[in-house]
């Protein structure tokens, strides 16, 4: 059983109502309620709501014994306005589906509606629509939940879509898909002056003016090598915005990323190192904060081999392809699973990922189902 013309334009559709109405990290109410609305057509044998905050599992048992496979989708967009005029562009000003979750919930509303109409033969399916990945927190937070003890899943799969990849053409690898990152907030405190008598006050300017070059000095290696170590200044600020006030205080936010977590903890230790030397001999205070924190994502051997084999009997074209840089909290579920993510083009001539004009393309949905849906039957029946 596979959708019908018909679906494929609904579902198409509901993506769009999606695209339309945008909510960020951990403020997704609305499209959770959406979510529950739309897929409660299909009769599920259960729903867990607020799960890890607002997240969804809508739950599909065959009633036999078997093993419990979870599809997961993000329900979170992004803090960026959008600038593309489709007709079902973003009705909330400053945000906007810019990463193409609402096409990933709409694969998995398509896996909803087989599983309504033809239960899997044995264990479970659960399809899993996930709070805040953004921020590198939903997961976890899932992973915690209570609730989610009685959901926890023998295998575990999900896709993210790819511009720059024919569409339809897909990346899988075995090993790590996905980089390890975190946020390094780095806060420098001095004490402000006249801007008349700069030398009575301590002035976190040579502190900031060392680190920034000194921080994107740790980056080495790449992919190819399987060696990346990044860190990226992302942010920097000092002191207020007059011209009468010598600087007392700095900002400056680096993101560090790496191939795994064990390189890490290394480039914390060296990046710490250097703010701990600049503090030391500007005579300034500082404090350090750790946010957005995403562990490596790496493919289980069994897991990737059923999604290898979907794709070979769907006929979707596919090769290793290579590790993503940018991180993707779903890598937290292989402390509790099985799991494997794959790419999927989303065309060649695509707007990148967060890009303001950036659109799913609907053609992708039923391509991504196929895929989901033969792995589903494929250990499910």
């Amino acid at each position: 059983m596979f959708l019908t013309n018909q679906d494929v334009i609904e579902l198409a559709a509901w993506r769009q109502r999606l695209h339309a109405m945008p909510e960020v990290s951990g403020e997704e109410i609305a499209t959770a309620a959406e979510v529950q609305r739309f897929l409660g057509e299909t009769k599920p044998d259960g729903i867990v709501a607020g799960l890890g905050g607002t997240g969804v599992a809508v739950i599909y048992d065959s009633g036999a014994p078997g093993p419990t496979v979870m599809f997961r989708a993000e329900l979170d967009a992004l803090p960026i306005e959008e600038v593309g005029q489709p007709d079902h562009r973003s009705k909330i000003p400053g945000k906007g589906h810019m990463c193409g979750h609402d096409g990933h919930m709409a694969m998995l509303a398509a896996l909803g509606r087989q599983f309504g109409r033809q239960r899997p033969k044995r264990g479970r399916a659960i399809l899993l629509f996930q709070p805040a990945e953004e921020t590198g927190a939903g997961a976890a937070a899932v992973i915690t939940d209570e609730k989610f003890q009685a959901l926890k899943p023998d295998y575990s799969f999900s896709l993210h879509n790819m511009p720059g990849l024919p569409l339809g053409h897909a990346w899988l690898k075995d090993g790590i898909a996905n980089c390890a990152s975190r946020g390094l907030k780095i806060t420098l405190s001095g004490r402000t002056a006249h801007a008349s008598m700069p030398e009575t006050g301590i002035s976190p300017v040579s502190a900031v003016a060392k680190l920034m070059p000194a921080l994107t000095g740790l980056s080495k290696g790449g992919i190819a090598t399987e060696d990346l170590v990044l860190a990226t200044v992302t942010h920097a600020s000092i002191g207020e915005p007059a011209f009468g006030i010598a600087p007392g205080h700095a900002e400056v936010w680096v993101t560090l990323r790496t191939m795994t977590d064990g390189e890490m903890d290394g480039l914390i230790a060296s990046a710490e190192t250097l703010v701990r030397e600049a503090s030391a001999e500007g005579r300034l205070g500082y404090a350090l904060e750790y946010h957005d924190i995403f562990v490596h994502s790496e493919n289980d051997p069994e897991a990737a081999t059923l999604l290898r084999a979907a794709m070979d009997t769907e006929g979707v074209s596919h090769e290793p392809g290579e590790t993503m840089r940018g991180s993707e909290d779903f890598g937290r579920f292989a402390t509790v699973s099985k799991s494997a993510m794959f790419f999927l083009g989303a065309g060649e001539d695509m707007p990148n990922l967060h890009n303001p004009n950036y659109d799913f393309p609907d053609e992708l949905i039923p391509i991504g189902t196929r895929i989901f849906t033969r792995v589903a039957r494929d250990i499910l029946g």
